[in-house]
């Protein structure tokens, strides 16, 4: 058995931690310079909020119905997820940390009653973080995804699913005809694996259900459809086609992009910004223990713009020899920067992605040239500068052709106008208990 713990609207709960007043009210969180809506409170999904929804739509709606709109905090989000993985980890023997709200659990081998075990998690979570969550457990990943899905639905839409499943749902548990009755409640399009396109193409055929999904002949679905469909199939069925992985596999491109806060047209400041992309991405491939090959610089004006003259590119700067040093990174991203540079543009975006990844213990040698250091003294070099970051600050050791740290903020950095404070990243930012 498997078990899924997710946070209920992770992003906005976490903030609803720190700030009680925002209990019962409509809450977004907006993406990158407050441009769209990334998590939902129950509340504002009542208001006709959508996911991804522009800003501007709905910003009549902090007067009209009281919404709050919060800058994304993702500092603080990171800590509270870590916090909660630690606890969720008391479920079982093994996890998988699948996104930033989502883990899985091995039961194996855990004895006694699953649910009433998983209820204890449930509220030891909620005591200790705050968050809520739900847990669904299944045979499979993608019954333990609907599993999770009924547990969530069942107490934020009552009627929905029977009431017994709010919180938890284990579907183990289930005759083969309960089973069925809650697959039949359950939209084609709710199953994990099943994505828009093929959702449609499923309803085109006649198939409405997850019931109706999973009875049928899995070698038939990968004949008319795919082989991701037809291991979505076989996981219905109770057979696991998808591998639990209790170690997250290397990434194969590290990327590092962002849209700007204000247009950029001159040179300087998308050098500084590249900079500070391409620091981000040689730190999360150090983090990995890879090395890059190759660099691919990108920039673009904004297709929305539509009085804007349009301009988009990109170069791949091969490195000399795979490495994961900043300097050798941010050397080659300026480089391909100003061979794709065009002034006179409002350019909108911009980024940096690493390719070629390969593991760090070995890699082809050659000779030291004159201006060279040897490689090790340069993988010292950028632990110690890791090293100081994690402690002082991210920043506080920078490249040269970054912007430095007290310099006021640039055109081109994200803007964050409703972030909340790092209430537990930041000493300056605790909050503070009064008697």
């Amino acid at each position: 058995m498997l078990a899924l713990l997710d946070i209920n609207n992770a992003y906005v709960s976490m903030e609803r931690v720190f700030r009680p007043s925002l209990n019962g009210r409509p809450v977004v969180v907006l993406s990158n310079n407050d441009g769209c809506a990334v998590a939902r409170s129950d509340e504002a999904r009542a208001l006709g909020i959508k996911m991804g929804q522009p800003f501007f739509q709905f910003r009549h709606l902090e007067e009209d119905a009281g919404l709050v709109a919060l800058s994304a905090n993702f500092g603080l989000y990171g800590d509270m997820s870590d916090r909660f993985m630690s606890l969720a980890a008391g479920l079982g023997a093994e996890q998988e940390v699948y996104s930033i709200d989502e883990t899985f659990i091995s039961l194996d081998g855990v004895r006694g009653d699953l649910v009433a075990r998983s209820r204890r998690v449930r509220a030891r979570v909620l005591q200790w973080l705050g968050l809520p969550c739900s847990v669904g457990i299944g045979p499979t990943k993608t019954l333990a995804k609907l599993a999770n899905h009924v547990a969530k639905s069942a107490e934020r839409k009552p009627g929905s699913y029977p009431a017994e499943h709010a919180q938890v749902c284990h579907l183990g548990r289930l005759s083969p005809a309960g089973l069925d009755e809650l697959l039949s409640a359950t939209p084609v399009g709710e199953i994990w694996g099943v994505g828009p396109r093929i959702g449609e193409q499923l309803r085109a055929s006649g198939i409405t259900t997850a019931s109706q999904l999973a009875k049928l002949d899995a070698n038939t679905v990968r004949l008319n459809w795919s082989v991701v469909l037809e291991r979505t199939v076989r996981e219905l069925q109770g057979t696991p086609c998808i591998s639990f992985e209790d170690e997250p596999a290397p990434r194969q491109q590290i990327a590092s992009t962002r849209s700007f806060g204000a247009p950029v047209r001159e040179l300087e400041p998308l050098i500084q910004a590249i900079s500070e992309f391409a620091t981000r991405a040689a730190e999360k491939l150090r983090r990995q223990r890879t090395h890059a090959g190759r660099v691919m610089i990108f920039i673009r004006t904004s297709p929305f713009r539509k009085r804007d003259a349009q301009y988009s590119r990109f170069m791949v700067v091969p490195l000399r020899r795979p490495c994961a040093d900043t300097a050798d990174i941010v050397s080659s991203a300026i480089l391909g920067l100003k061979a794709i540079f065009k002034p006179g543009f409002n350019f909108a975006k911009a980024g940096v992605m690493l390719m070629d990844l390969q593991p760090d213990t070995g890699g082809q040698m050659e000779l030291s040239l004159e201006d060279d250091q040897p490689a090790r003294h340069r993988g010292r070099l950028m632990r110690a500068v890791d090293d100081v970051n994690d402690r002082f600050g991210k920043g506080t050791l920078r490249i040269g052709s970054a912007k430095p740290r007290q310099a006021p903020q640039g055109s081109w950095e994200t803007k964050l106008e409703r972030r909340t404070p790092a209430y537990t990243t930041e000493w300056a930012a605790m909050l503070q208990v009064r008697c």
